[in-house]
């Protein structure tokens, strides 16, 4: 096997690349791994330290990934955990790059995202690991000069000597091969004319050997990608994960090096126009108007205001839970989960509704979670389940309709499953984008086709009620008042102008 004197090992037959082990970044995750996971990167990805890697012409989430690199010495098939730590004779520092913009063409493989030309810097000196132990290693990664990432290998989840056993399990790990063993928390996006750089040392052993940094700058590219494969594809989800968080994203745009969140594709036909139309017409009157054209399961059931008097109108954003089950949780119920993720991209004028399947004994929304709604300009929170921290929710401004208060915290009866999808909240059926509207009697659920002629209707015959209770309190019988007949009809149009 030749030699590549650049990258400070020889040239690998095979690199392996572990998804998550370390605590920090499994928590940002927001997935727990039962066991490690991998994927491969070609060798024609390495590349040398001080060299340069692209951003391809036409994407925007280039990612680094700072890691600690094994190198086999001696051959391993079916090595016990226990013996996998001998077989690795040098560790090295890595730099897994890897493109968001093609998660989703590669559907889990990697081969795209994470094996492009310089994906894989590595070097500039492999250490020996004779008299260190597999716990004793430190990783760290800079960018533009600023430390980013700083962790240790015995936090990891999983083991160097794991890793090597396991894979010993499936395939031969042969002299030379490598292992990425997983990057911590930090990890994030690079812009043309960033410098990125990774060190791994060993700071307690003996000389406290070094790597040295591995030094990368990026450039931007040039050729755009052809229309014979799948092309990148950004959405916010990607642009949250691949920064690391909603924040850092909002600070990346803030300073100009990120691109911002989608704004909605579709204009909401909730104008301000129709807002002023249905200010003090009643939930009743509404309802009464979608009845006429077949709605009648469009009543999200049992929940009420935290304030009296409380109103809601607005554009529904969705999450949904699923029943509690501990290996789900486990994977779904950590770090970034759906919940915080619906909270953290809750737009001005959206209305968060949860389905929680009308279970009451659990909380879905507490006083961080409201108040970061309320931060972000959100017209309000429907659930169909419980509110925690109810007192310190109902001193916050924003409306918050729920079936009442429940002291308990997430993972009782429920998982945070996902986001922006199709859900069923207090028996109604919810999509993104339908309109949301509240009162003391209870909310419901318009859909965006038929809100203009509704809220026309509605308005009307809100208008058309507040005459009749004016006669009713002037001594009128509501016989042939309510609803009007003809004579009444014709003293309405009289006296207002308007049709009944």
């Amino acid at each position: 096997m030749a030699e590549a004197q650049s990258y400070g090992i020889d040239t690998p037959g095979k690199i392996i690349a572990v998804h998550l082990n370390y605590p920090s970044r499994i928590a940002q995750r927001g997935r727990v791994p039962a066991q490690p996971s991998y994927f491969l990167k070609p060798a024609s990805s390495l590349a040398a330290t001080g060299g340069t890697v692209e951003r391809p012409a036409g994407t925007e989430l280039l990612a680094f990934e700072g890691e600690i690199a094994l190198v086999i010495g001696t051959p391993a098939r079916h090595v016990s955990p226990e013996e996998g730590w001998a077989h690795v004779a040098k560790v090295t520092a890595a730099n897994d790059l890897g493109l968001y913009d093609l998660r989703a063409a590669d559907k889990g493989s990697n081969l795209r995202n994470k094996g492009g030309d310089g994906y894989t810097p590595i070097g500039p000196v492999a250490i020996p690991t004779t008299g260190i132990g597999e716990g004793d290693w430190r990783v760290r990664t800079w960018v533009n000069g600023e430390l980013v990432q700083d962790d240790t290998s015995d936090t990891l989840k999983f083991t160097f000597g794991r890793l090597v056993a396991d894979l010993s399990q499936h395939m031969t790990l042969e002299t030379g091969d490598v292992i990425l063993t997983g990057t911590p928390a930090g990890s994030s996006v690079l812009i043309p004319g960033d410098v990125v750089e990774v060190e791994v040392d060993a700071p307690g052993a003996p000389g406290a050997p070094t790597t040295g940094r591995l030094v990368t700058t990026v450039t931007q590219g040039t050729i755009p990608f052809g229309d014979f494969g799948s092309k990148p594809q950004v959405d916010d989800l990607q642009r949250i994960e691949a920064w690391g968080s909603e924040e850092e994203h909002a600070a990346a745009v803030k300073a100009g090096r990120a691109t911002p969140l989608d704004a909605p594709t579709a204009a909401s036909p909730l104008t301000d126009a129709i807002r002023e139309q249905l200010k003090g017409v009643a939930v009743a009157t509404v309802s009464a108007a979608l009845r006429k054209r077949g709605y009648v399961d469009i009543f999200i059931d049992g929940v009420h205001p935290n304030h009296e008097g409380d109103t809601i109108l607005g554009t529904a954003k969705t999450l949904r839970f699923v029943p509690f089950r501990p290996d789900l949780f486990k994977k779904h119920g950590g770090g970034f989960n759906a919940q915080k993720r619906a909270f953290d991209t809750v737009n001005p004028g959206e209305v968060l509704v949860v389905e929680a399947r009308g279970v009451r004994e659990t909380g879905t929304v507490g006083d961080v979670l409201a108040l970061r709604a309320q931060v972000r300009g959100a017209a309000g929170i429907v659930t169909d389940g419980g509110v925690r921290d109810y007192a310190a929710v109902e001193e916050f401004n924003i409306p918050v309709f729920s079936q009442g208060a429940h002291p308990s915290v997430l993972g009782r009866r429920h998982v945070p499953w996902e986001t922006d999808v199709t859900i069923a909240c207090g028996g109604a059926a919810v999509q993104p984008g339908d309109i949301i509207m509240g009162d003391r009697d209870g909310v419901i659920v318009i859909p965006p086709f038929l809100l203009e002629e509704v809220a026309a209707e509605a308005a009307a015959q809100e208008k058309a009620d507040a005459w009749v209770a004016d006669q009713v309190a002037k001594g009128a019988a509501v016989d042939g008042l309510f609803p009007m007949n003809a004579e009444w009809r014709a003293k309405y149009e009289a006296e207002t102008g308007d049709k009944a």
